[in-house]
């Protein structure tokens, strides 16, 4: 009520005002411009006297709920109040007609509240990175005489730590803890504000060859991975290694996204390259190229070199030194993903084709270069909010005799209860080089998954 006393008298004195400005005995009415202009002017005023108060009112509810148990008269200060610093002068609540008070009481105490997070424990929270737990649960049945795989097995347990360091730089570190030990699988820093647009990474980290060996096992639309990885590129871990990226967006035609990156690595990443001097580093090459195609349409095209030195030639006459691996990969990928029902449908399809040329000894010793091709096409097709259906077709030469191709193929159901969790299950069947009985053999397998997610886990790339 006192809100709308104040609003009453400001808008009573007003009309008066301009009631008093009419002359009296005047013969003819002002011109229309001139009652406009002045009309204008009282408009103009109110706003301001109304905006005055509200700031006043809202500067008095904001000191009570401060402190709630004052329950008597609070002074407003007159100009912005700054944390911990007490205003020099002050006026009164009352009604502006009020007479002065002759024998004022002593003015109450000033509230000054400084803004907290909860506390010093809080505030201490701010600076610790993002952490994250990720379980990776994998059982198989069936027969595969070649590539056996455990009956059940916590596969996975990666720990993410992930932090902006300052405007400059962030840092990543994935830690991946296994039944068999613990490896960093991935830690580096990222210095984003470079000259020239360039991005350099340093650290350990997984190569940008091809797509499928940059991505997490957590993040795989599969339980496996596909044939041409284990069989050209390293397996699981794939090129993994401590080095230097330096990746720039560079000019494309319109409407296309174009990245390059030039990587440098020790030269060690699991049986594809292995550095046996200082001078053997590995390099990394890709090209990105993207364009959206539609609303819920992109594609998504890469290609990749890779060059390192092998094991070849160790232990023999020849100078291991000269014993090279170079590895080729051209990559495709087409998404649709509408933006108003992408967590209820969504569609993928991704080829990757890998070309291997290995040097190495002959069974006669001598040197030639074993020459093998792979590749894999997958599906994945997102057909509500909980169930995703895909399949995998998997053809790849091995990188020591390309003579013998193995094949493959498997169809995979997921269930997602919700964002944090999956439960998976594989069929996979496959036609492969039994090396101890020199034959090839039949796989038959299913295999089952269980993925959990705990705290913050930013995205990878996609």
């Amino acid at each position: 009520m006192k809100r709308f006393s104040v609003l009453s008298l400001v808008v009573l004195s007003a009309v008066s005002a301009y009631a008093q400005e009419k002359p009296a005995g005047a013969a003819a009415p002002a011109p229309e411009e001139v009652r406009i202009r002045a009309l204008e002017e009282q408009v103009r005023t109110l706003a301001e006297e109304v905006a005055l108060l509200r700031g006043e009112l809202k500067t008095m509810r904001d000191a009570k709920q401060a402190d709630p148990a004052t329950g008597g008269h609070l002074l407003l200060a007159s100009t912005r109040i700054e944390p911990g610093v007490l205003p020099s002068s002050t006026s009164s609540t009352a009604a502006p007609t009020a007479a002065p008070d002759p024998n004022p009481a002593a003015p109450a105490a000033q509230l000054a509240q400084t803004q907290t997070y909860g506390g010093a424990t809080s505030n201490a929270k701010l600076l610790n990175p993002d952490i994250s737990l990720i379980g990776d649960f994998i059982g198989t049945a069936g027969r595969n005489t070649v590539s056996p795989s455990r009956s059940l097995e916590l596969h996975e347990s990666e720990v993410g730590l992930q932090a902006i360091i300052d405007p400059y730089a962030r840092a990543d570190a994935f830690i991946s803890f296994g039944e068999t030990g613990v490896n960093v699988e991935e830690g580096y820093v990222t210095f984003t504000s470079l000259p020239a647009g360039l991005l350099l990474r340093v650290g350990k980290m997984r190569a940008e060859f091809g797509k499928v060996n940059t991505i997490h096992n957590h993040a795989l639309p599969f339980i496996d991975r596909p044939l041409v990885t284990n069989n050209l590129v390293g397996g699981e871990d794939g090129i993994d290694d401590a080095g230097i990226s330096l990746s720039r967006f560079l000019p494309a035609p319109k409407n296309w996204f174009l990245q390059g990156t030039a990587q440098v690595f020790r030269g060690d990443s699991s049986d594809v390259f292995t550095a046996s001097r200082r001078q053997d580093a590995s390099v990394v090459g890709h090209l990105r190229l993207y364009r959206d195609l539609g609303e819920s349409t992109n594609i998504d095209l890469g290609a990749s070199y890779a060059r390192g030195h092998n094991t070849a030639g160790v232990g023999t006459a020849f100078h291991p030194e000269n014993f090279l691996t170079n590895l080729y990969s051209a990559d495709a990928t087409l998404r649709w993903k509408p933006l108003r029902r992408s967590i209820y449908h969504s569609f993928l399809l991704r080829n990757e084709f890998f070309w291997s040329a290995r040097d190495q000894l002959s069974p006669l010793n001598v040197f030639q270069t074993q020459h093998a091709f792979g590749l894999y096409s997958d599906s994945e097709y997102r057909v509500n909010r909980r169930w995703t259906v895909g399949g995998r077709f998997d053809r790849s030469g091995r990188a020591t005799n390309a003579s013998l191709t193995d094949t493959g193929f498997s169809g995979i159901l997921t269930y997602w209860p919700s964002e944090f969790s999956q439960i998976r299950g594989q069929y996979r069947y496959g036609h492969l080089w039994d090396v101890p009985n020199d034959r090839f053999t039949n796989a038959n397998e299913f295999l089952f998954q269980f993925l959990f997610v705990m705290g913050a886990h930013g995205a990878h790339p996609f």
